[in-house]
């Protein structure tokens, strides 16, 4: 694929043209296989590096995931560990639809699940590694929630679950989220459509995306 090639896939996307496969035509298998290259950094169930350092997948949008499979295999979002993976050979359009698909109807919920006398160990600790909790962050809940409905929620959702090409941002690790904030502010990855140093980001003011971060955390509870 050219450099050109892969920056009018990822507009096609990005004008919503891209097909989003429902769940009763999931081929589980098909995509388990698919995504088992990707489990090694994102875990087996897509809830990503525990210290944040890789992010969370599993209940992304599926839009939003082929948006940046796209991006990472055009090179138009840079990440050297990506590209291999999303190489035409290696990821072709189908199965990131699929993979995307799959990982949109993984959820990870907030409470440690109640369990039966009959469970085992085993089932146990599986169903204990879907558990993802989000540690309170420090920061100004009032404002930064005040920040957020003001600033994010048109893109992101009024509960950070995201919509279509926007990620869900609830349930994410914080660290992470604070690196693609400066990735963004450094203008190493581009953040909407307004430009370099010209977004919504630049129009916070001093800690006022570390009490978003903050506010984020205390939303993990609503289950979707």
């Amino acid at each position: 694929m050219t450099h050109f090639q892969g920056l009018r896939k990822l507009f096609y996307l990005l004008l919503g043209g891209a097909l989003v496969l429902p769940a009763a035509a999931l081929d589980i298998d098909r995509a388990k296989d698919i995504y088992g290259p990707c489990a090694a950094c994102h875990g087996p169930f897509g809830a990503g590096g525990k210290q944040g350092e890789y992010p969370r997948i599993a209940g992304q949008s599926p839009k939003y995931v082929e948006q940046q499979l796209l991006a990472f295999q055009s090179q138009v979002r840079i990440n050297l560990p990506m590209y291999p993976y999303t190489r035409e050979r290696e990821l072709d359009d189908q199965d990131m639809k699929l993979v995307a698909a799959y990982l949109a109807q993984i959820e990870l919920p907030t409470r440690p699940p109640e369990f039966k006398d009959s469970d085992d160990a085993l089932a146990r600790l599986l169903a204990m590694e879907k558990v993802m909790i989000i540690p309170r962050a420090a920061g100004d809940i009032d404002n930064g929630k005040a920040v957020y409905q003001k600033n994010c929620a048109v893109c992101h959702g009024k509960t950070a679950q995201g919509r279509g090409m926007f990620p869900m941002l609830v349930g994410q690790y914080t660290n992470y989220l604070q690196k693609q904030i400066d990735a963004y502010l450094q203008g190493d990855r581009p953040h909407d459509e307004e430009g370099a140093k010209a977004g919504v980001l630049y129009r916070l003011k001093d800690g006022d995306s570390q009490d978003v971060l903050a506010y984020l955390t205390t939303l993990q509870a609503v289950e979707h």
